[in-house]
């Protein structure tokens, strides 16, 4: 049985599922190490503008542990980073035939790999970069390519998170053998069951949101910042009216804080509409009520490495509207089918994607459930298993 130590910066909500199931998995023995445990004590968040701290079980069922780590435990920049004492001492103790590397951004990260590579430990890497915004032809650009080949040549496996990722890969010299599939997912069932039991307390909803029934509802859920554009939606929206002045069918609400909260809200008032809403942040309990509620589900980030409320929000078959920035779309996102793509920052072409998705909902929330089932923890523990096996006996 193949003993995997997993190298990770903190407990995140996400990945906590995924690491239960494979702890209970017969023919894997995983140890999970992190640097910090700041998401298990709460933190603040400078761009949700406020303290977060996750509801749901970030540390039960599966070995784990918190590495004895110098220096501040939140990585701000590199000079503030933790770096840990105990790393080279923990992979001997522990002999373990493969060590599993969740990014290159912490020196941690980076003292793991070194450490394996010292003990001539074989190496897995999991990341998400995409490659839809890199630099080309600059300084930045030449010193991360430099990087990037210094780092990948000591990878022996390269856990790939969707198709964007896996080019990513390819595009910097890494040869197909070395590439396995380890979709970027969620907790599939929780969010199917969760939708489910909360369909029967959608009219309750409805009513303490003091919405009308029978009318679409176009939900956005993410941080009220730069990068996600929610500015980009409340100006297509505002192309839903068909006349300029009367108030859209569809209501429109915003879940989530941010920098950007109080602006919105401002140009929001200079409507005049009631059917426009701002319901702060929810924590992951409580979203799949909303998942459950809308019928259109839109994020027009202009950079996002994948975006995994796309996953949730599919479990509850819903429609998507999806900018091309965003790392999932080739993956996830059958333009016409399930959803729309536009192009970012193009406000007509995002106001006609929700047109499209109103219209084309009930459709299009079918294809969107029926897809995600194969994109699910299933398929992230074969190819874990598939990298080990192949690490560990030198068989594909």
């Amino acid at each position: 049985m193949p003993r995997l130590a997993y190298f990770v910066s903190h407990p995140i909500q996400y990945q906590a599922p995924l690491l239960r199931l494979l702890a209970a998995e017969p023919d894997i023995e995983l140890k999970v190490f992190f640097y910090s445990d700041f998401s298990v004590q709460g933190y603040h968040d400078p761009q949700f503008g406020r303290t977060i701290k996750w509801d749901v079980p970030l540390l039960e069922g599966y070995d784990h542990q918190f590495l004895d780590c110098w220096g501040s435990k939140q990585r701000q920049n590199l000079i503030r980073q933790p770096i840990a004492r105990n790393i080279c001492q923990e992979l001997k103790q522990g002999q373990f035939d493969a060590v599993w590397i969740h990014g290159w951004h912490w020196l941690c990260s980076l003292q793991a790999l070194l450490a394996a590579e010292r003990l001539d430990i074989p190496i897995l890497l999991r990341g998400e970069s995409n490659g839809l915004r890199e630099p080309q032809q600059s300084y930045k650009y030449w010193a991360k390519k430099h990087f990037l080949d210094w780092l990948f040549a000591k990878i022996s496996g390269f856990l790939c998170v969707g198709s964007f990722n896996r080019q990513f890969y390819q595009d910097h010299g890494v040869n197909e053998s070395r590439l396995f599939s380890v979709p970027y997912a969620v907790d599939n069932s929780f969010f199917q069951e969760q939708a489910q039991l909360a369909s029967y307390s959608q009219q309750e909803l409805c009513q303490s949101l003091n919405l009308q029934p029978n009318r679409p509802i176009i939900l956005y859920a993410a941080k009220l910042i730069a990068k996600k554009r929610p500015q980009d939606l409340l100006a297509a929206y505002r192309l839903l009216s068909v006349d300029g002045n009367r108030e859209p069918e569809p209501y429109l609400l915003f879940v989530g804080d941010g920098n950007l909260r109080s602006q919105l809200e401002e140009e929001a008032k200079t409507t005049g509409w009631e059917s426009i809403r701002f319901l702060g942040f929810r924590n992951q309990s409580q979203m799949p009520k909303f998942y459950d509620l809308c019928d259109v589900f839109v994020l027009p980030s202009d950079f996002e490495p994948w975006g995994l409320a796309i996953n949730e929000v599919m479990n509850a078959g819903k429609a998507v509207v999806v900018s091309d920035q965003v790392g999932c779309t080739p993956d996830l996102i059958e333009d016409g089918g399930n959803g729309r793509i536009f192009p970012t920052g193009d406000i007509a072409a995002l106001a006609e994607a929700m047109q499209w998705a109103i219209a084309n909902r009930d459709s299009a929330g079918e294809l969107a459930l029926k897809r995600i089932q194969n994109w699910s923890f299933k398929q992230d523990i074969q190819g874990v298993k598939q990298a080990l096996e192949q690490l560990t006996t030198g068989v594909a």
